[in-house]
């Protein structure tokens, strides 16, 4: 079912979220489902539980391929429960970042992230995995799992000078050079631990 997506200001994104105990509660099956739903729907990329009113540990990812997102941009649809980020690079990255939390998803700002990252969570089944990758996959990951900790990407902005609306950051950031290098994703080593 797709939900609305919660604006930022709602007290449900700075609320505390529960870990996951049961995997085979139905109603961990519905909110997983449902973000599923509404991410698509909304043409988003990933999104976190408490986006859509729920107040569990779970995101999803999925970077599908769009006129501006090539094939070495994009990734399998994943689903995230009690993520732990276990690792990161030194090297970091600026991608322009927006949120559908934030006006709908109409602003855009440079956002510095370590290019990669390694997270441990457990998938619909409950079997834990680990995952190391980089490019706009770990980047995705970082912006979610913020979310779980009540952090919008608007408090990592580090230039605000360069906040814009959607419509500048489709005609003069999406296509940039920089903005696609750091957008490919090189690594997406996934394994079950």
């Amino acid at each position: 079912m797709i939900r609305e997506t919660i604006q930022i200001g709602d007290s449900r994104l700075k609320a505390s979220n529960k870990t996951v105990e049961d995997f085979n509660n139905p109603a961990l099956k519905k909110v997983v489902d449902d973000l599923v739903d509404s991410m698509r729907a909304s043409g988003l990329i990933g999104m976190a539980a408490p986006q859509i009113g729920e107040n569990w540990k779970v995101f999803v990812t999925e970077p599908r391929e769009t006129k501006f997102r090539t094939a070495d941009q994009i990734d399998e649809l994943r689903i995230y429960i009690n993520p732990v980020t276990v690792g990161h690079s030194t090297q970091k990255t600026v991608i322009y970042e927006g949120c559908g939390s934030l006006l709908n998803g109409q602003l855009f700002g440079p956002v510095k992230r370590p290019k990669e990252i390694t997270i441990e969570a457990f998938d619909q089944n409950g079997k834990k995995f680990r995952l190391t990758c980089d490019g706009i996959l770990a980047r995705v990951i970082q912006h979610e799992y913020d979310h779980l900790d009540g952090i919008e990407f608007i408090e990592k902005i580090y230039d605000y000078k360069k906040l814009m609306t959607a419509a500048f950051y489709i005609k003069d950031i999406k296509g940039s050079k920089e903005q696609v290098e750091a957008s490919i994703i090189t690594k997406k080593a996934a394994q079950f631990v």
